[in-house]
This record gives structure tokens, sequence and C-alpha cells, in this order.
């Protein structure tokens, strides 16, 4: 497809929306769902926690946003009755998803897309179908208004998963145990992908930690499947998603309000500009790796500990 992005527009591209107890932010999302008319709409719903009645008023009153498909379009459903949590409903979700379809886009209950996010993900999804060194598209930019290239888009190591777009042959590898590998391993792979030490490491423990059951996870393995397939990532230089599910009292995960991610503004990506070069960004990842993994506080420690060794040993030669 080429041509710029014309509002209102209309996604090729069938849609998964993941929904589980939030009405509000369902609704918000869901109509920009609406504003792009997918053809094919499958909605997916994780069960009401046993020990938090409020779950089952508000996870009906989340589901029933199916009402207001008001457009013609193939819908499909996936109620769960008991919760699934977070690990195993997502990624069963996503299985399904791609049970059906070779391509398509995901969408979280709070992750609410610009008008061109599905521009753009149609775009990216027809250009990169068979090529096999792009894995994954996504949406959000975190990067506070710095650009990667001159073009519309860079490429990343990381998978970010507020509002993405991907095939089923990516999924097809997607090892949501992390079976096919070992700790050992890994730990000497990981310095490949990012080669700073304390990089390695923190990405070798989450690892560790998400095949002992310690984190409860669905997008870690996505991580580890593009790292471990040498795969690239789209990010656009715009934001396309901004979270709007921080909040202290009824998020899973993000719940620091004032987190420097909440609520990031949106814009728009008026044409699509590619890039000549197929190469990561890796300082792109870094800037968001390190404050989140706190590495420069590491390597201040470690380099005050060398210091302090250099100068007991000066004193004893």
């Amino acid at each position: 497809m080429s041509g710029p992005y014309a509002s209102p527009y209309f996604t090729r591209s069938a849609v998964l929306f993941l929904i589980f107890n939030r009405p509000d932010t369902t609704q918000e999302v869901f109509e920009r769902i609406q504003q792009a008319k997918p053809s094919k709409l499958y909605i997916a719903a994780d069960g009401p926690r046993a020990n938090r009645p409020a779950d089952i008023e508000l996870c009906s009153k989340a589901r029933a946003i199916v009402n207001q498909v008001d457009w013609e379009c193939e819908l499909k459903t996936n109620f769960r009755d008991e919760n699934a949590g977070c690990k195993h409903g997502v990624s069963a979700a996503i299985a399904w998803f791609f049970e059906h379809e070779d391509e398509g886009i995901v969408l979280e209950d709070d992750c609410l897309p610009a008008g061109s996010f599905f521009y753009f993900c149609d775009v990216m999804l027809e250009k990169y179908r068979t090529d096999d060194r792009i894995r994954h598209v996504t949406g959000c930019n975190l990067q506070f208004g710095k650009k990667w290239g001159d073009a519309s888009y860079y490429f990343s190591n990381r998978t970010h998963v507020w509002g993405w777009a991907s095939w089923k042959r990516v999924w097809n590898d997607y090892d949501l145990n992390l079976n096919k590998y070992d700790v050992a391993a890994v730990r000497g792979q990981m310095k490949n992908i990012y080669d700073d030490d304390f990089v390695a490491e923190a990405w070798t423990n989450i690892f560790a930690d998400v095949k002992a059951g310690k984190i409860n996870s669905w997008a870690y393995p996505l991580d580890f499947c593009n790292f471990f397939n040498n795969g690239l990532v789209i990010i656009p230089n715009q934001n396309l998603i901004t979270n709007i599910g921080f909040s202290s009292s009824s998020a899973t995960n993000t719940m620091d309000e004032a987190n420097a991610y909440a609520n990031i503004p949106l814009a728009e990506i008026d044409e699509i500009i590619h890039p000549v070069f197929f190469v990561p960004q890796k300082q792109a990842d870094l800037s968001i790796i390190k404050p989140e993994f706190g590495i420069d506080q590491k390597w201040r420690k470690y380099n005050a500990w060398n210091r302090k060794l250099r100068r007991w040993l000066r004193s004893k030669f």
C-alpha cells in the first residue's frame, strides 16, 4: 500500500481486542477500533478472579462492548468463565487469534491508538509479510521526541506490546515457558544482543525468573523469542499508542500513575518513509532498558569499587 494516511481510515487487518475488568478504558479503546471498522474483530476476555468479587460485574460490563459493534464485520468472541491470569490468559487469546488469522493487530484494553496506527500496521504487515528479518510491529514510541534516522520508523531488538501487529509465522515460534532454552546457554548469548555486562545480566536474570515461574508475564517470552531468532522490531518515530491504564486502583501491571510512560501524547503519521538500513538502533533500546533496569547506577557502583580496589593495590605496592 502507498499514499498518505487520511482520516477516517478503515483498516484491512483483522484486530484482536484483549479485555478484562476495565469497562472505562475498554470503551475508549473500542471507540478507536470502531472508527477503523475492521472487517474481522476478535474479542477475548479473561474471567473474573475468584478472590475479587467486584470482578464479576466489571468483567460483565467490559464484555458488553460487543453490543456496540455497529459496522459490518465478522465478530468472534472468546470469553473465559474462570481467570487464567495475565501470562496464560493473554498468550492463549493471541494463540486463538493466530489459529484463525495469518496476520493481524493486537490491542489491549488500556492501549489507546492514534487513527494512523491502523494505517501504519496495515502497511507494515503487507510490506514485510514474507520478510523473516521482521518479526514485530509496535505502535508505541517511548523516546520522548527523540527520532532515530530520517525515516518514519526504525528497527529495534526490543519487543514492545502496547499496541502491536505481527504474523502467524512469528507466533509459531512463541515459547511461553521457554522450554527450548536453558539459563547457562542464554547467559552466553545475551552479550551477542546487548554488549553491556549489566544489561546482559539483567536479561539473563529475567529469563531465569520467567522460566522458573517467578514472573507472571506473557510478554517477556515474546522478547526472548525475538532475541533468539535475531529478529527486528519496527518502531514508529511518532508515538501511535498511549497507555491510558496507569492506575493504582485498577491496573494489573501499570500501577504507577506518575510513570513517565503513562499517557504519552499521541501523534499521527501522514505518509510513511521507509528506512534504507536494516540494523537495530541499540542505543534507542538502551535508552529505555538502562533506566528500567537501573544500569547506570550499577556501573557507578562498579566503577567506584574498582577505584577503591586500585587505590588499595597502589598503597600495597
